[in-house]
């Protein structure tokens, strides 16, 4: 208990206690986790973490792999319609993973510099820096705001 992980698509989560339940008739374990963003309390079976995409937060030396897939520049974004770059983007985001998260950050920032997002892609540019910026703050020990700092540095027009 005490212990801080991720909950795809939810952010960086605190473990507040493990219960027995009696579902059905059989007892079942449950994590309960409160999302620190929102405060939204999670019930997760034990037996499905794996399923739900539960994990740790990143290690630390794992950290420059996210800014190196957010420095990445040269990136072709597809044509595509804002709604299926939408659904696309929402997918990885629901994977849970953090190199999928900045990828997606990275794609809209892009994106943002060549014409206007869509009302969607707005909202998923703050879910994917929300969640991006918790987690590395964690990861690194330090500020969210310096990671947003970071973050504007990254994607200022060259």
């Amino acid at each position: 208990m005490g212990d801080l992980a991720v909950y795809p698509a939810h952010g960086v989560g605190i473990i507040e206690s493990i219960e027995e339940k009696i579902i059905s008739g059989s007892c079942q374990l449950f994590y309960t986790m409160r999302i620190m963003d929102n405060g939204m309390t999670i019930m997760i079976p034990s037996c499905n973490i794996r399923n739900v995409g539960l994990r740790q937060i990143i290690p630390r030396k794992k950290v420059k792999e996210v800014y190196d897939i957010l420095s990445e520049k040269g990136i072709e974004i597809d044509n595509q319609t804002w709604n299926r770059r939408y659904r696309e983007y929402m997918e990885k985001i629901k994977t849970g993973s953090v190199f999928e998260i900045a990828a997606v950050l990275r794609d809209l920032y892009i994106l943002k510099q060549d014409k206007e997002l869509s009302f969607g892609e707005r909202k998923l540019l703050d879910m994917a820096t929300t969640l991006l910026v918790k987690e590395l703050a964690i990861a690194q020990g330090t500020d969210e705001n310096k990671i947003r700092s970071d973050l504007k540095t990254i994607f200022q027009k060259e």
